[in-house]
């Protein structure tokens, strides 16, 4: 649904199921933003944001937000990343968000 939703809303998407698929991707793709869960299938969501912000290049200056149905608002934050959004959230905010990220 929200690929379905951002794509509408004319962002390219490109999805991963694991931790260690973000970065090799992030590359490739070349995001604006990043958005990801706190729970990831071989990572949580804070291990991930210090890798990206500590990477040497582009994908430190990356604007990330984490979304979580758990109170980590300042575990992410202070991580580094720039957002953070509580489960469940209203997934026709994200356009505008994001927008707001990246200008």
């Amino acid at each position: 649904m929200l690929r379905t939703i951002l794509e509408m809303d004319g962002f390219a998407v490109a999805t991963v199921e694991r931790g260690e698929q973000v970065i090799p991707t992030a590359q490739d793709f070349r995001p604006d933003i990043i958005l990801l869960d706190y729970y990831l299938a071989d990572m949580v969501g804070t291990d991930l944001v210090h890798t990206l912000r500590a990477h040497p290049g582009r994908l430190a200056t990356v604007p990330v937000i984490v979304t979580s149905g758990r109170d980590v608002e300042d575990e992410v934050l202070a991580a580094g990343a720039n957002a953070f959004l509580v489960k469940p959230f209203e997934p026709g905010d994200l356009p505008d968000l994001f927008k707001r990220l990246i200008d």
